[in-house]
Formats: C-alpha cells, sequence, structure tokens
C-alpha cells in the first residue's frame, strides 16, 4: 500500500482559501497513491483559536468541495485532515473528513478528545462521541486527532471495532514533539496496528509546530519518519503485516481488563 502524507505548513501570511487550493494541489500531485493524508486545522491552523469562529463551516462547505474535487482528481483516498465545522445548532466541532477515490464523501469524525484544558479548543468546540474507522480494499482505518494521542482507550476501542491501520492528524506542537514520537509508537505496539501519524509544519498562532510526522509498524518499528518543514512523506507498507503480527504474538486475545462481563 502507498501512503502519502503532506505535511504542509500553515502560516499567517497565507489566506485559508489560498491554502485550500494549495492543498489541493499537493493532493492532486499524489496520483497513484492509494491513501493521502493531510493535518489537523490545516485551513485556520490548529493553535489559531480567535479565527475559529470566523473560519468555521458547514460540513459540506468549501473544505469538503475543494477535498472532493482533489480526491476524485487523483483517484486516491483521502483523509482530508481536519477542520473548523459549525453544526446546524451553532456547535463547533473539529471535524474530519475522508473521501472515496470517487470523491465520495465516505466517513467524518469528530474530535473526541478536546485540547486547551480551560481554553482555546477545549472550551469552544463540542467533543465527538463516536469511534469511526473507514474500510478500505486493502485496509480498516481508524479515526484519531491530535490530543486523541494520548487516550489509549480510544485506539483500543477502534481496534476493537476492527481496525488494523490507525491515522492521527494532528497539529502536535515542537515543545512536545518527544510525546508525539513516543505516544505513535505506543499506539502501534498496544494496539498491534500501523499507525500513520500526520503533523503540520510552520506556526499557527506563534506555536511553533513539530512536523515529524511518522509511519510505525504493528512491531513498533519505524518505517518513515518527516523532518520539521512542509513536505510529502510517501511510504510503502503492508497491510497484511498487522494480521500476521497479531497472530505470531496474539496478546490482544490475552486481554483480562475492558472486556464485556461474561454471563
Amino acid at each position: 500500500m502507498h501512503a502519502s502524507l503532506i505535511q504542509i505548513a500553515v502560516n499567517p501570511d497565507e489566506s485559508v482559501n489560498s491554502r485550500r487550493e494549495r492543498a489541493a494541489s499537493l493532493v492532486v500531485d499524489q496520483r497513484g497513491a492509494d491513501l493521502v493524508v493531510l493535518p489537523e486545522l490545516w485551513p485556520v491552523g490548529a493553535f489559531n483559536y480567535t479565527e475559529f469562529a470566523t473560519e468555521a463551516e458547514p460540513l459540506l462547505g468549501p473544505t469538503h468541495d475543494v477535498m472532493a474535487k482533489a480526491a476524485a482528481e487523483a483517484g486516491v483516498w483521502l483523509h482530508a485532515g481536519s477542520f473548523v465545522e459549525r453544526a446546524e445548532d451553532g456547535t463547533l466541532y473539529n471535524t474530519s473528513l475522508v473521501f472515496s477515490p470517487e470523491g465520495r464523501l465516505a466517513a467524518s469524525y469528530r474530535k473526541i478528545h478536546r485540547f486547551g484544558f480551560d481554553k482555546g479548543e477545549a472550551v469552544m468546540m463540542g467533543a465527538g462521541e463516536e469511534l469511526v474507522s473507514v474500510a478500505l480494499p486493502q485496509t480498516v482505518l481508524g479515526l484519531a486527532t491530535c490530543y486523541d494521542l494520548r487516550f489509549p482507550e480510544l485506539f483500543r476501542g477502534l481496534a476493537d471495532a476492527g481496525a488494523e491501520t490507525l491515522v492521527v492528524v494532528a497539529g502536535w506542537p515542537e515543545r512536545r514533539r518527544s510525546h508525539w514520537t513516543l505516544l505513535a509508537k505506543a499506539r502501534a505496539v498496544e494496539n498491534q496496528a500501523f499507525v500513520l501519524a500526520v503533523g503540520s509544519a510552520g506556526t499557527h498562532a506563534e506555536i511553533q509546530q513539530a512536523g515529524h510526522s511518522i509511519v510505525v509498524d504493528p512491531w513498533g518499528e519505524v518505517v518513515a519518519e518527516a523532518g520539521a518543514d512542509e513536505q510529502v512523506l510517501t511510504v510503502e507498507f503492508d497491510p497484511a503485516r498487522t494480521a500476521t503480527v497479531r497472530e505470531q504474538f496474539p496478546a490482544l486475545k490475552d486481554r483480562r481488563l475492558g472486556l464485556a462481563p461474561r454471563r
């Protein structure tokens, strides 16, 4: 399976509309890939809280339209990262979109764990409530966003639901980059699944982004890792390795906690 992780830079001197078009062009350039992934909140910037309400859009708004067209033109499965969604009741959500190679919206995921403690996203946005996975021809994707990475129960729930490849889109800050790498590896090892973790580059509201998008295999080995600047990280991996690792080292079968009670 061929995946392209687009570590796009988000900088204040570029308009949202311009960045949408540039992101679409980068997606189209990945013709021949099976899966293309963009990072979290790339239209506005993950830490650019003051612009969330201004740049919020409906689920089927301009980001949806531009990304649907790009997915169809490239003929790829596209995880279009996330954007600020304004629901019909006015609530804002950090929402991810996944498109089929025909440009059809295959899934949307509202971020469950909101970052910021008592400020920013945590108080400005609603929390998602549903785990979301998407079946591709080669593998089943489990979807997560940034701060979700710190909550292992979400990923175990995705694995229990059949996810074999865990995709994490993020706007992770440079000052906590060591956590990014550590947690990506941990989620891969404990769920015996591939992890594709895609961050952004540049600076959001004076917060330097970590970049360093990373692909980790089900044994915890790093398959590929990006640097700090904008780039497209391309990787070839065999999704069948998830089943092989789970069969050869069947740790998930030995779980005692978090299981439904026996009657």
